[in-house]
């Protein structure tokens, strides 16, 4: 995968994912790619800088206000910030508080497909994120 750093004919920063270079012109030509930010379908890679540590890019997106952030970089952050990662122990600790074993709190993490379905057919409160956590060590 290559992620890519795009900018709309309006000038909005966003990010996307693709198999391979040739993957992300043909969507780009096809008109399938959409600004995060305006939905417009005229974007194209930006000038990108090397990968950075982790550190270094909480420092460069902590210096953007939330005017210059798109709705899913705040919602990442807001979940971010309010909420406990427990990575792949998700499943077993949703589960332990919704059976009262545990004290209840916001948390993300991970679950692999079967046990977000055993989850959800138990009636545990969860809901899939539209981003993949960062990872981080528990």
């Amino acid at each position: 995968m290559i992620r890519y750093d795009l900018t709309c004919k309006d000038g909005h920063r966003f990010d996307g994912w693709f198999a391979s270079s040739g993957a992300f012109e043909r969507q780009r030509d096809a008109g399938q790619i959409g600004c995060a930010v305006c939905g417009v379908t005229q974007v194209d890679r930006a000038l990108m800088a090397p990968g950075v540590p982790a550190k270094a890019n909480r420092l460069r997106d902590a210096g953007r206000n939330a005017a210059e952030k798109s709705p899913l970089e705040q919602l990442r952050a807001q979940i971010e910030d309010n909420s406990d990662y427990v990575g792949l122990r998700f499943a077993d600790e949703a589960r332990a508080m919704h059976e009262g074993r545990s004290d209840k709190r916001s948390i993300h993490g991970e679950a692999k497909p079967e046990e977000a379905r055993a989850l959800i057919e138990d009636g545990v409160p969860i809901a899939p994120l539209p981003f993949i956590p960062k990872r981080q060590t528990n």
